[in-house]
């Protein structure tokens, strides 16, 4: 050891007395060789005795506790659910067929009997209000009750459930459970900026997807007719109930008419005027001529019976004429009536006015609903499909490689996050 600690000095002094020279870079290559000459020299001299006094390298790496749990937890969290469900998908998951189709709310188009842009956007938003509440209708438990009762749901999701447990639906379940089911077999979509809805409904066979595509596609239709139907009536509601009103006053005014003509026996007292009217004109036409004859006779002798005759016969037609003018008085009472003729055409021109006002109302009323009636039925909506429901050819579902995938991300993601909780809490303690 002294010896090559003392070869390993004089390597260090020659060393340095290269470096410290600075005469060149042939002194310096001198140096260099040197040390090599001194570590080959070292290296030569070292004993066994030497050798085991030098420390050990590092021990190898072997598996301890931690790693043994890391392993078997991967094992059982990770590839022993993987492998599960992998073979499920592949052994024992029935193939699914999917059918679609797609449709829209529209509206019936017509002349617009309102502002452009106001009407417009009404109608925009009521028909998007449709497409909403159909999209919810496609998901809710209404409608999966009507397939149940169409097609029995049961035979077509529940047949394969003994081979299919995890993927089909079990027979005679609640209701509640099949919605569930129903929402996990279809796939609806809505387009808010064109009000676009596309579904997409799985089954066992391509025929029952079908089938079950079409009744969704019936039912939508008949459930917007309804929503029309009630817009419809709502829109003529308040039309109808005017023109019951007007109905109503019209039938009223009429009704008093015929008691006041049942009470006066008048039918028309307008009519029985003109008729008195003709009537005492007649009398004073009479007079007039009784009058002019009785001038005629002044000559006469005043105890002539032609003169008496005459003069009976003014003071009969002057009676009459009395008599009949009297009718027209306040407070005189006409034959078979029990009033005079002024109230009676009082009464008479009230009751004509009334009906006249209840007429009016009445032809506004129709005049009114008939217009309610063709907005109404212009803007009435339907159900339009664009696309009918489609027969597949092959099996898209289940689509086993996406799943497998998802599945070792989820599976990995939760064994991590589980080990790092762990050691985590370990290393706390």
């Amino acid at each position: 050891m002294a010896s090559v600690a003392a070869k390993e000095d004089e390597g260090n002094v020659a060393t340095g007395e290269g470096q410290g020279s600075g005469q060149g870079k042939g002194r310096g290559r001198k140096g260099g060789m040197n040390r090599v000459k001194a570590l080959e020299l070292a290296e030569r001299e070292l004993t066994p005795e030497a050798l085991a006094a030098i420390p050990p390298p590092v021990a190898p790496a072997r598996m301890r506790r931690r790693h043994h749990l890391a392993l078997w937890t991967f094992i059982l969290f990770v590839i022993l659910p993987f492998i599960l469900i992998a073979g499920y998908l592949t052994t024992f998951a029935q193939d699914q067929y999917a059918s679609e189709v797609g449709f829209s709310v529209r509206k019936e188009e017509g002349p617009a009997t309102v502002d452009a842009i106001g009407g417009l956007a009404q109608l925009t938003g009521a028909a998007s209000t449709d497409a909403e509440i159909l999209y919810d209708f496609i998901q809710s438990q209404d409608l999966v009750t009507l397939l149940d009762t169409e097609l029995d749901l049961d035979q077509v999701y529940g047949r394969n459930h003994a081979a299919d447990p995890l993927l089909s639906l079990k027979p005679g379940s609640p209701i509640e459970d099949k919605v569930d089911f129903w929402q996990r077999m279809i796939t609806v979509e809505y387009n808010e900026g064109t009000g676009l809805i596309h579904l997409e409904v799985r089954a066992f066979t391509p025929d029952e997807a079908q089938k079950i595509a079409g009744a969704v596609l019936r039912n939508s239709t008949e459930m917007i007719n309804r929503l029309s139907d009630a817009a419809r009536q709502d829109a003529t509601r308040y039309a109808e109930q005017e023109l019951v009103r007007a109905v109503d006053r019209l039938k009223d005014i009429r009704e008093r008419i015929t008691e006041y003509r049942s009470r006066t026996q008048l039918v028309d007292p307008l009519t029985d005027i003109q008729g008195q009217m003709g009537l005492l004109t007649n009398l004073e036409a009479q007079l007039a001529e009784s009058l002019i004859e009785l001038d005629m006779m002044s000559d006469l002798r005043d105890d002539d019976p032609r003169k008496g005759l005459i003069e009976r016969r003014i003071e009969v037609i002057n009676k009459r004429i009395a008599e009949e003018r009297s009718k027209f008085s306040v407070g005189s009472p006409t034959s078979g009536s029990g009033a005079d003729y002024a109230t009676i055409v009082s009464e008479y021109e009230r009751l004509i006015v009334d009906r006249q006002v209840a007429e009016e109302s009445f032809r506004s009323a129709t005049i009114i609903l008939e217009a309610a009636r063709a907005e109404a039925q212009r803007q009435s909506r339907y159900l339009a499909a664009h696309i009918q429901p489609t027969l597949a050819q092959s099996a898209q579902y289940p689509r086993v490689g996406l799943i497998l995938a998802a599945a070792a991300f989820l599976l990995s993601l939760t064994w991590a996050m589980g080990l790092l909780v762990y050691y985590s809490i370990r290393d706390r303690r």
